[in-house]
């Protein structure tokens, strides 16, 4: 770590928490921040970029990386048989140019940029489950019944057991995103993140 000071937060919730336009957000206040990329073996969906959206690694190329310690942490999500992993030349490169860094990973992501980086972490809380379910549905109407009910199960199991140890938890209520934004920016602010 560089004698910056603090530069790396992660912000991290269920899919369709809102955590993404909460970063968006944040980066088009403050141009000294940016996200962090991360890897995946998932292919790239019409749009994406290799290396803005993610690295986009085939299987080999993904172990390889791993193998020289570039992706130090990673996750395999069965339903989607596709492993995501945090990189850090990525990381680095970013730290290197004096930028915050916001690092959207799981809770193993956490504890490595916690323990490495010194990152505060966040959690992105919906207001309760059904809202979440109703949410998540209206989002994502090409899902199988199947997939829904798979990330469902992923999203209680977030709230239930990965939630309680970030060091904060912060609910994004629909209709109330700037509300939550701004929540964000003053927790980073009383924790030592010279944003500007």
């Amino acid at each position: 770590m560089t004698g910056l000071g603090k530069q790396v937060i992660v912000i991290a919730g269920p899919s369709g928490s809102g955590k993404n336009v909460i970063i968006r957000e944040i980066m088009q206040r403050y141009p000294k921040c940016e996200r962090l990329v991360t890897a995946t073996t998932r292919k790239a969906r019409p749009g994406e970029r290799d290396g803005v959206d993610y690295y986009f690694f085939t299987q080999e190329q993904f172990d390889r990386e791993r193998g020289l310690g570039h992706i130090p942490e990673h996750r395999f999500v069965p339903a989607l048989n596709t492993y995501y992993g945090t990189y850090l030349p990525d990381l680095e490169k970013r730290i290197q140019k004096g930028k915050i860094v916001f690092a959207q990973v799981d809770i193993e992501g956490a504890r490595l940029l916690k323990e490495r980086y010194k990152a505060v972490t966040i959690f992105i809380m919906p207001e309760s489950l059904d809202q979440f379910r109703g949410r998540l549905r209206a989002r994502n109407p090409e899902w199988s019944q199947k997939e829904f009910d798979a990330r469902m199960k992923i999203t209680e199991q977030e709230i239930r057991v990965h939630a309680p140890q970030y060091d904060h938890r912060v609910v994004n209520a629909d209709g109330a995103l700037h509300e939550t934004v701004n929540r964000v920016i003053e927790i980073l602010q009383k924790e030592g993140y010279n944003l500007a």
